[in-house]
């Protein structure tokens, strides 16, 4: 068998680089997030914010169409955030193929503002309280 070229591992080195999928790395701290994961959690939290209007917005002044694009930005970051944490999980826990991973990171996008509602407001004491308090 004779010995590849020099063209053609490189040609194959540069095939094998381009399957594998990098982290996301933030000053040179490695965050364990997906770039594809992201993206599929942005267009459904995108989906989540202009079909399902979950960040209404106010009326029609300058200053309440600017808190309100602000707010929509940290929405939409929040949850694509979320979802690049949460997906692998979710897709651990309820046994489901690597194959719906994105469609999954979609989902988890979309209604990550009304999960989070609700884990902080089961999780949170009440306002008022120290959360100290025993629980009956």
């Amino acid at each position: 068998m004779p010995e590849p070229t020099s063209t053609t591992v490189a040609v194959a080195t540069l095939a094998a680089s381009g399957l594998t999928l990098p982290m996301l790395t933030l000053f040179g701290v490695p965050l364990g997030l997906r770039a594809d994961v992201l993206i599929a959690g942005l267009l459904g939290s995108l989906v989540g914010i202009i079909l399902l209007n979950t960040v209404p917005g106010d009326t029609d002044t300058w200053l309440h169409l600017m808190r309100t694009t602000v707010r929509r930005m940290m929405v939409a970051m929040a949850s694509a955030i979320t979802a690049g944490y949460l997906t692998p999980l979710v897709l651990l826990l309820s046994n489901v193929p690597d194959s719906l991973l994105l469609s999954c990171a979609c989902a988890v996008g979309g209604g990550a503002q009304q999960v989070l509602n609700f884990v902080i407001r089961r999780l949170a004491p009440p306002p008022g309280s120290t959360g100290l308090e025993a629980k009956p």
